[in-house]
């Protein structure tokens, strides 16, 4: 079962990405980049995508891909980000 965030991460791409409903096939640790489904300007639209819909800030040093290759990185760094505010508040 899917959680809310890597839901939310997975119809983003689909609907902004994709021409074609074939991302629910796509495995959750497969990389986006390789796969040629996000470019570099790709990942820039997906980090002003994950600012605002998950309310975090994304350091330039945190645009890498080890944080931003697969839904399952972004959805791990999403929520490392937001335990992060949360612990600060």
């Amino acid at each position: 079962m899917t959680d809310s965030t890597e839901s939310r991460i997975r119809a983003f791409i689909q609907d902004n990405f994709l021409f074609a409903d074939n991302l629910d096939a796509f495995a959750n640790d497969a990389s986006l980049i390789e796969a040629g489904v996000i470019d570099s300007t790709g990942v820039l639209e997906l980090v002003s995508f994950l600012e605002s819909d998950f309310g975090i800030h994304i350091a330039d040093a945190d645009i890498v891909p080890e944080n931003l290759d697969s839904i399952a990185s972004i959805s791990a760094f999403v929520r490392f980000k937001q335990a992060s505010i949360a612990s600060v508040a």
